[in-house]
């Protein structure tokens, strides 16, 4: 199974959604984490090596995937349409996290505007999603729901634990001593679960 990660804007979890998927992915077979980001956040994330999978650069992506079940791609923002067409012939699902924030649902939209053309299978996960008493995801939430847009159900709260999971190198639900820690590896689950389901359905 090949899970993309792509979006049009930094800032909305990119990188921590594709190394929690291939934390979860992980537990269920062999998986590699290819970082095809300039930025190498990912295996920058994984140069303390405490991660319980395999980060590649994308150069060397080819070389190694026939030893993995499953591949999660981090990728650069901003793709151009032709790169949005490739990342979507080239795996079973495209992951579209996205943040509450206006600015990251109008380059969310744009994303899918795009989409709409060239057509492929793919879901938005919300992500950052801050704390009651603010009503921002449910906003965002009803917003894509309103344009008829795939939102997932799992959405991603906002969270410190995710900072100290990557400064230490690690999934966030091996950081110790943190309920918050616990409850956003929680959403990562119920996330996974739902991509994978939608990615199966795919092969059917």
């Amino acid at each position: 199974m090949i899970i993309t990660v792509a979006g049009f804007k930094g800032g909305v979890a990119k990188t921590t959604t594709a190394v929690h998927l291939a934390t979860f992915f992980q537990r269920l077979a062999p998986t590699m984490l290819v970082d095809g980001d300039a930025n190498r956040s990912a295996s920058l994330w994984a140069s303390h090596g405490h991660l319980p999978f395999q980060v590649y650069p994308e150069g060397q992506a080819m070389k190694y995937s026939r030893q993995f079940e499953h591949i999660i791609i981090d990728t650069g923002a901003r793709p151009s349409a032709d790169e949005l067409r490739d990342l979507v012939g080239g795996c079973d699902l495209l992951v579209l996290p996205t943040n509450p924030e206006a600015m990251s649902l109008d380059a969310l939209l744009q994303t899918t505007e795009a989409l709409s053309a060239i057509g492929g299978m793919y879901r938005i996960l919300l992500t950052l999603i801050p704390p009651s008493p603010s009503k921002e995801g449910a906003e965002a939430r009803a917003l894509l729901q309103e344009e008829e847009l795939p939102v997932m159900n799992a959405s991603i709260r906002q969270t410190s634990a995710f900072r100290h999971a990557s400064a230490q190198g690690r999934s966030v639900e091996s950081v110790r001593n943190s309920k918050m820690a616990k409850l956003a590896w929680l959403d990562y689950e119920r996330a996974a679960r739902e991509i994978a389901a939608a990615a199966g359905d795919r092969h059917d």
